[in-house]
């Protein structure tokens, strides 16, 4: 069932990748098509205006649910670092439901504000503005479901300790096995000594 899961989550995770890459893309082709219009013709595409903003809008949203699921967001680990893991779990957990009910909030708000959103049209494409804001409900429901289960794993004591420390900067990984390998020679030597 778990093993089900992860491949979903997986799956999901790979399928936000592309259309993330897909809004990348309209950006680029978008944007560029139209400078190069302006620059040679002397005129322009008016929805080069508009639907770049909005793949930027929906590439950003999405972009916080791929780095949630990758655990790539920013962070600032130098306080948890010091506490030993009965601390490190509690303060984990205290940021995960934190983050879960700041998520019920983007949903609420969200749908607070949907008859407002819904009726508003983009001023060039006259599309609903819901296309555009309306990925707030995706976002805000995936990473409150990321966080739930989190602490779900939490309590089940399913949470390894190298999870503990959200912060994971390039060559971190490394740096960390290369610690462990010396923390185990040292150890090996001195069982010897």
């Amino acid at each position: 069932m778990g093993g089900a899961l992860k491949a979903l989550a997986d799956g999901l995770t790979r399928l936000l990748e592309w259309v993330m890459v897909g809004c990348m893309v309209v950006m680029l082709v978008m944007v560029f098509g139209n400078v190069m219009l302006r620059l040679f013709l002397n005129t322009g595409i008016d929805l080069s205006e508009e639907v770049p903003r909005f793949a930027f809008v929906w590439l950003t949203f999405l972009g916080a649910i791929v780095g949630m699921r990758k655990r790539a967001h920013l962070g600032v680990d130098l306080v948890v670092q010091m506490l030993p893991t009965l601390g490190r779990r509690v303060c984990w957990g205290i940021s995960q439901a934190i983050m879960a009910v700041c998520c019920g909030y983007i949903v609420y708000g969200t749908w607070l504000q949907h008859d407002i959103i819904a009726g508003n049209a983009s001023p060039v494409a006259q599309w609903s503005m819901l296309w555009v804001y309306g990925v707030s409900y995706l976002t805000g429901t995936v990473i409150g479901l990321i966080c739930l289960s989190n602490l779900v794993r939490l309590f089940l004591g399913q949470v390894r300790d190298d999870e503990l420390i959200d912060v994971h900067e390039e060559g971190m990984e490394e740096a960390l096995e290369a610690e462990r390998e010396i923390k185990a020679q040292g150890a090996a030597n001195g069982g010897r000594a």
